[in-house]
C-alpha cells in the first residue's frame, strides 16, 4: 500500500483538496496521511484544521511555521521554519509520496524538505500563471521539484512540458475546484442567510481582495479603491471574505473590518468553509477581487467576476471574467457591466474552461496505477524543435 501525504496550509487549498483526500482515504491501494499547516493552525485566521476534522479526517502531524509578522522577512523566516518542520515530520512518517497543491510559500517548504529526503511529489495545478505574485516563480519552482503532474488544462500541460518535464508524467485532469460544487450538497438561500446571519438583498456581491505580493505597498492603496467603489453602490449587499496571510495583508484585515463596522449592508468572514462559500456563490450575482476561485470555481455558476489588478494575470479566463485596474471608476464601471443584458446573456452560455469535475477521482485512479520506483533521477526533457 503506498503511504500518500498530502500537505494543507489554507483554507482555500484544503477546500480544492478535500475530495482527493476523501478518494484517497476510500482507496484499498493507498493510505492517507494529512499534515496541517501555516493559516490552519492560527488563531486570527479561523483554528481552520479543526474543519478538516470536522469533515471526517485525521489530522496526522502539524506544522507550526506561521510568523505573526506578514513583512518579507517574517515570511522568508516562517518557510525556513517550515522547511525545518516538514523535515523532521518526513523522517518520522516517511511517505512514499508527497501530494502538494498550488503556489504557496507553506507548500514551497514542504517541497524543498521532501526533494532532500528523496520522497517523490505530485504537484496539482501546474503551469499556471499568476504574475502578479511571488506565487508564480514558487510554482514554477515545485514543478521543477516535482515528478508526476496534474494540470488543469491544455495549456497548462504544455507549460510544465516546457520547463522540461516528462509529457508521460503531467496529466490534463481539469481544475479541482469543479468536484466541490458537484459533490457538495449546497444551502439553499434561507439556509445560508441563516448560516451568516445575514439578508441578501436584490443585488449581492462576494468580496475577495488579497495582497498583490510582487508590488511594493500597493495592497493598501488598491483595497481603498476597492472600498470606495463598494461604498457608491447603492442598494447592494457585500459579503467579504479574508485574504490570506501574504505581505501586507493584515493591514488588509484593518481596512475591511472598519468598513464592516460602518456599513450595515456588509458583512465579513474570515473562514466561511467552503459549504458556505460556494452557497454564497450560487446567490450573489458575481464576484469580486483577485482571488482565484472567481476564474475557476465562479464561471460554473453562470456569475460575473470583477478581477481586479494583475494578481491573476496570465491565467485562463473564461468570458464572465472582466478585467480592470485597481481605481475606483474602473471597479465601478466592471460592477455595473455584470447587470447589463449583453453581459447577462453572455453568462447564459458561459463555459468553464477548468472542465466539469470528476478530476479527484481521476488523480487517485493514476496513482494507484503509477509506479513510485525510479523517480527521483529525472531526466529534463527536450523540446524538439
Amino acid at each position: 500500500m503506498k503511504k500518500i501525504c498530502i500537505v494543507t496550509g489554507t483554507r482555500a487549498e484544503y477546500g480544492l483538496l478535500r475530495w482527493v483526500m476523501q478518494e484517497i482515504k476510500d482507496s484499498k491501494r493507498l493510505e492517507l496521511k494529512i499534515i496541517a499547516t501555516g493559516m490552519h493552525l492560527s488563531p486570527e485566521f479561523g483554528l481552520t484544521y479543526k474543519d478538516i476534522q470536522s469533515d471526517g479526517f485525521k489530522i496526522n502531524s502539524k506544522v507550526e511555521m506561521l510568523m505573526s509578522s506578514d513583512t518579507p522577512l517574517g515570511i522568508t523566516k516562517s518557510i525556513s521554519l517550515g522547511v525545518s518542520g516538514f523535515g523532521e515530520v518526513f523522517n518520522r512518517m516517511k511517505p512514499d509520496l508527497l501530494l502538494i497543491l498550488g503556489d504557496r510559500y507553506e507548500v514551497l517548504s514542504a517541497a524543498i524538505a521532501a526533494t532532500i529526503a528523496r520522497i517523490p511529489i505530485a504537484h496539482l495545478h501546474g503551469g499556471e500563471l499568476t504574475e502578479g505574485l511571488i506565487d508564480d516563480p514558487i510554482r514554477h519552482s515545485i514543478t521543477k521539484m516535482s515528478h508526476f503532474h496534474f494540470v488543469a488544462t491544455e495549456e497548462y500541460k504544455k507549460r510544465v512540458i516546457q520547463l522540461g518535464e516528462n509529457p508521460k508524467k503531467v496529466f490534463n485532469l481539469g481544475g479541482l475546484g469543479i468536484d466541490n460544487i458537484k459533490k457538495l450538497n449546497l444551502l439553499n438561500k434561507k439556509e445560508f442567510e441563516k448560516s451568516i446571519n445575514f439578508k441578501l438583498g436584490d443585488k449581492n456581491l462576494l468580496v475577495t481582495f488579497h495582497p498583490v505580493t510582487l508590488e511594493k505597498n500597493t495592497s493598501k492603496d488598491q483595497i481603498n479603491e476597492l472600498l470606495s467603489a463598494l461604498e457608491a453602490l447603492s442598494d447592494t449587499k457585500v459579503i467579504f471574505t479574508m485574504p490570506n496571510a501574504d505581505t501586507e495583508g493584515r493591514a488588509l484585515f484593518k481596512l475591511i473590518n472598519s468598513y464592516v463596522a460602518n456599513d450595515k449592508n456588509s458583512c465579513v468572514f474570515t473562514s466561511m468553509g467552503q459549504l458556505r462559500y460556494l452557497s454564497c456563490m450560487r446567490y450573489v450575482d458575481a464576484v469580486v477581487g483577485n482571488s482565484s476561485s472567481g476564474l475557476i470555481e465562479a464561471p460554473s455558476f453562470r456569475i460575473g467576476t470583477v478581477n481586479i489588478g494583475d494578481r491573476q494575470r496570465g491565467r485562463i479566463k473564461a468570458k464572465s471574467v472582466i478585467d480592470c485596474k485597481p481605481k475606483k471608476s474602473e471597479i465601478i464601471k466592471a460592477i455595473n457591466k455584470i447587470y447589463t443584458p449583453s453581459f447577462k446573456k453572455i453568462l447564459h452560455n458561459i463555459k468553464n474552461p477548468y472542465g466539469s469535475g470528476g478530476t479527484s477521482k481521476r488523480i487517485v485512479s493514476i496513482l494507484e496505477k503509477q509506479s513510485l520506483n525510479d523517480l527521483i533521477k529525472k531526466k529534463f526533457y527536450d523540446i524538439k524543435t
